[in-house]
């Protein structure tokens, strides 16, 4: 594997100041979620609700994946994934899979995946 090269960014007393000032400007005029939802800027606030239905349909795939005794590389090979990253998405570490990567992993297991639109 390639050895990444990190260079330190050097900077003048100048540059340092004006870059701290502008982060400060940015803490302060930051607005607050509820400022945002206010002003209409945003309907509703959604924090990390979205991952939730995510995460309870990989539990169910890994359990169906466990009840019917396949193993992680067996998965991975079915569904042209590393074993390492079928485990990151079974156990919720990569929280934005591709449609085509859950697809592809449902039917390794022997399952389907169907969603539900409903009006909020």
């Amino acid at each position: 594997m390639a050895k990444r090269v990190h260079r330190k960014i050097e900077r003048t007393v100048e540059q340092q100041q004006k870059l701290r000032e502008i982060r400060e400007k940015f803490q302060r005029e930051r607005p607050s979620l509820m400022k945002l939802q206010q002003s209409g800027d945003i309907s509703e606030v959604v924090t990390q609700g979205e991952y939730v239905d995510l995460l309870v349909m990989l539990a169910a795939l890994k359990k169906h994946r466990e009840a019917k005794g396949l193993s992680l590389a067996g998965v991975a090979e079915r569904c042209g994934m590393d074993r390492s990253a079928v485990s990151r998405l079974e156990n919720g570490v990569y929280l934005n899979p591709t449609l085509d990567t859950l697809y592809r992993y449902a039917a390794a297991v022997g399952a389907e995946i169907a969603f539900t639109v409903r009006a909020s």
